[in-house]
């Protein structure tokens, strides 16, 4: 059997190797979130000038085509 110095030593061991996993993971998490809200931004910033570009096109469309 293991010392119990030995046992805590382990236990120690095992924490810090955890805590640095969930420090990593969170890293990850933030970077994920953050590039979430920025494709959040730009869908926003779409949906709100979109139909101008949409209206455009068509309007540039129908001048290429002869209609107007």
């Amino acid at each position: 059997m293991n010392n119990p110095e030995q046992e805590i030593v382990e236990y120690k061991i095992r924490r810090a190797v955890g805590i640095n996993a969930l420090r990593k993971i969170a890293t990850i998490v933030a970077a994920e979130r953050q590039a979430d809200i920025e494709n959040a931004r730009i869908l926003s910033l779409f949906k709100r000038y979109g139909w101008i570009v949409l209206l455009g096109a068509a309007l540039l469309l129908a001048y290429l085509t002869g209609v107007i």
